[in-house]
C-alpha cells in the first residue's frame, strides 16, 4: 500500500480522486482496497480539518435550522423550553442574546451542543 502524506491541495486533490476511485469499487472492509479507502480517507479529513476548518455555526441560524429539521413549531419550542413567545421571538429577531437559562434549555430540546449556542453573535442594538 503505497500512501505518502497530503502536504499541499494538489496532493489533496489527487487523494479525493484516490477515495472516490476506492469507494466506486466499494471494497470489503479489511481487505487492501477497503484498508486503503480507509486510510486515504483519514488523512484527506485530518488534511481537511488542519487547512480548511469549518467554525460552528450561527447560534439564531442553528437554532431556526434545528426548528426545521425537527418540524417544531416556535411555539411547541416555547413549550418544552418554558420560554415566553415573545422573548423567543426578540432572540430569533436578534433583538435579544441568549441568556444562559435559554442555552441550557435549547441544548436539551434542540439536542444542539452548548459550545454552538454560546457563541457571540450579533444582536441589533436598542
Amino acid at each position: 500500500m503505497d500512501i505518502k502524506p497530503i502536504r499541499n491541495d494538489d496532493d489533496l486533490d489527487a487523494a479525493i480522486a484516490e477515495v472516490g476511485r476506492l469507494m466506486e469499487l466499494n471494497p470489503e472492509r479489511g481487505s487492501p482496497d477497503g484498508d486503503r479507502l480507509e486510510v486515504m480517507a483519514d488523512l484527506v479529513a485530518a488534511y481537511e480539518a488542519r487547512h480548511y476548518p469549518i467554525g460552528l455555526p450561527d447560534p439564531i441560524d442553528a437554532i431556526l435550522y434545528r426548528l426545521e429539521e425537527k418540524g417544531m413549531s416556535r411555539s411547541q419550542l416555547c413549550a418544552e423550553a418554558g420560554i415566553a413567545q415573545s422573548r423567543l421571538s426578540d432572540v430569533l429577531n436578534r433583538k435579544r442574546g441568549l441568556s444562559m437559562g435559554m442555552v441550557r434549555s435549547f441544548s436539551r430540546v434542540l439536542g444542539l451542543p452548548a459550545d454552538t449556542l454560546v457563541q457571540e453573535y450579533p444582536v441589533a442594538a436598542e
